[in-house]
């Protein structure tokens, strides 16, 4: 998992409109170019303004675009009401147990610093990918032992275990969030661009009433464990394409209200910052010709 801070692109742009001292709702939609704003003395007619007021000129939009605009409007404004829930606490943490001298360590054990983003992509030829396909079995064949332990805590990497009674609210947020990572793979192969995972993994959460949480994404693994390309699961603008013998993670995190979040004073634990549920699954892919091949299977 790695993480970023990202500015959202809205799709159109709002720009209120008031005259003289009058407070008016109103507001103007603009697909496409930014829209002109002047001072006007004078309109058509000869129709005289004020020095306070301003003229809005914009192109017209398509009947198409129009009707895009206002679906994806009300796509943003369905709200689903969830029940309140207390928030997370901090529970007990285990005591660290020993690792052999002679297994090797990863560069960041023993380090309250996050991980640097290498900037070389993980591009394998015949036998790097072989070991990749080895180690992204193992890691997956750890993760489901890992979750036969679970004793009331959400695993938090690569995959949400329920424990204890869980309600259909909850139950329903693990599985959209399974199918997100299920399209956001379904959209990679050689050539594909990286913003299309985001944009697939958005439209099925929207659908739903759930937030992307936009600060974690996924990123290049290999050699390196943290690398380029970073994969943003929201929305972007983000260039580059897939090529063929790349491995990288997608790892969506949903959530049921605040897509913000915080971290504890482990400098490692972070919860949503309003104390919602959220989820997250996590898959180390490869990409080939036609498609993508996971490699965290077992």
């Amino acid at each position: 998992m790695a993480l970023t801070a990202s500015l959202a692109h809205n799709s159109f742009l709002k720009i209120p409109t008031a005259i003289h001292s009058e407070a008016s709702p109103l507001c103007s939609s603009f697909m496409g170019s930014p829209p002109t704003l002047s001072r006007s003395s004078t309109l058509p007619g000869n129709q005289s303004l004020s020095r306070n007021q301003f003229v809005v000129f914009a192109r017209k939009i398509s009947g198409l675009e129009e009707a895009m605009n206002i679906r994806r409007d009300r796509e943003l404004q369905v709200v689903t009401k969830f029940k309140k829930r207390p928030p997370l606490r901090c529970g007990r943490v285990s005591p660290r147990l020993p690792v052999p001298d002679h297994i090797p360590r990863p560069p960041y054990v023993g380090s309250d610093i996050l991980p640097e983003i290498a900037s070389e992509h993980q591009v394998h030829d015949y036998e790097g990918i072989a070991k990749m396909r080895a180690a992204g079995e193992l890691a997956a064949r750890v993760l489901n032992f890992a979750g036969t332990m679970v004793r009331g805590y959400h695993g938090d990497t690569s995959k949400t275990f329920f424990c204890g009674e869980v309600g259909d609210e909850l139950k329903n947020l693990v599985k959209v969030t399974e199918e997100c990572l299920e399209k956001g793979i379904a959209a990679c192969k050689d050539g594909a661009l990286f913003r299309k995972i985001g944009k697939r993994i958005s439209e099925h959460a929207e659908k739903y009433g759930y937030g992307v949480v936009e600060r974690f994404v996924g990123h290049g693994v290999g050699t390196v464990f943290h690398s380029e390309p970073i994969i943003m699961h929201n929305r972007n603008e983000k260039a580059g394409r897939m090529i063929e013998g790349q491995t990288f993670t997608i790892e969506p995190i949903l959530s049921m209200g605040s897509i913000d979040s915080i971290t504890w004073p482990d400098n490692w634990t972070t919860i949503t910052a309003d104390g919602s549920p959220a989820a997250q699954f996590e898959h180390t892919i490869l990409i080939t010709k036609t498609g993508a091949e996971i490699l965290t299977k077992c």
